[in-house]
């Protein structure tokens, strides 16, 4: 597993995340990630009353399906605008749920707070993910659950991100986030933590009016790929490279666009407390 070198600025970075991710709007790309999320509760399967935390969550997607079953859910991420947001639709969609600004590397709950913690392409981006992932395994209760989806370095994900990296590089020193969608990588991450780890390959789809309007939706509300267009200097330069990567995966053969997305669902169990 990778590691932060110990020179780079694990803060400084966090907090530059954290603006680039405030950039357009995040809820307009979750839209695409409720299939995700409705995996993620099948698996783990949180039951009426069970205490569930959303890590990352934001706007609150995975906690919004959490919440439908009455788990009393929690949904946590570093930026105030989709926390608010989250807020709102889970009051237009009539159902209990907390959500608070925090960093997933550093989280505001005690130990084993939560009988469930859920994850939807959200924590694996925090820079300095064995802390990330530490915190993680720290508030999930003995026996507890987790469910992750993760981006995998094959598919469309990596081939996105590796577009987006083209116009505005990842920070330097940091470990990819690609490798949470990677066995080995989860099994480095949580393996010490865990009693069970179960990994498969899922495929998620994103649906939208046509390749022109799939790209147009990212450079509008994506935060990276706003940043990547500011670097570039071009916003059809980095619109180019992104409808190559979604034709590259549009499964629609009727001028609308259907994006295969390859990602990783894990679920595993945390490590009875002993004595």
């Amino acid at each position: 597993m990778q590691k932060p070198t110990p020179s780079v600025d694990i803060a400084g970075i966090t907090k530059r995340q954290q603006a680039t991710w405030s950039s357009g709007d995040f809820n307009q790309i979750a839209r695409q990630n409720v299939g995700m999320a409705e995996a993620l509760c099948e698996s783990a399967d949180p039951h009426g009353g069970e205490r569930v935390l959303d890590l990352a969550c934001g706007s609150g997607t995975a906690a919004l399906v959490a919440a439908r079953r009455y788990c009393e859910v929690t949904g946590i991420d570093y930026v105030p605008e989709l926390i608010e947001c989250a807020r709102k639709r889970a009051a237009a969609d009539g159902v209990e749920a907390e959500f608070v600004v925090g960093d997933a590397q550093s989280l505001p709950f005690p130990d084993a707070a939560f009988d469930v913690v859920l994850s939807v392409y959200g924590m694996q981006f925090a820079p300095d993910q064995k802390t990330a992932a530490a915190e993680l395994l720290r508030v999930c209760r003995p026996g507890g659950r987790i469910a992750l989806a993760s981006p995998c370095p094959e598919g469309w994900s990596a081939d996105f991100f590796a577009a987006i990296a083209k116009h505005a590089s990842p920070p330097a020193g940091v470990p990819s986030p690609l490798q949470w969608g990677t066995e080995a990588g989860v099994e480095a991450l949580l393996g010490p933590g865990v009693t069970s780890l179960h990994n498969e390959r899922r495929t998620a789809l994103q649906y939208y009016r046509s390749i022109n309007h799939a790209t147009e939706v990212f450079l509008t509300w994506f935060g990276p790929a706003i940043r990547a267009t500011q670097e570039a200097g071009s916003k059809e330069r980095v619109g180019d490279d992104l409808k190559t990567v979604f034709n590259r995966y549009n499964r629609a053969r009727d001028g609308t666009a259907v994006i295969e997305n390859t990602y990783l669902l894990t679920l595993a169990a945390r490590l009875q407390a002993h004595g």
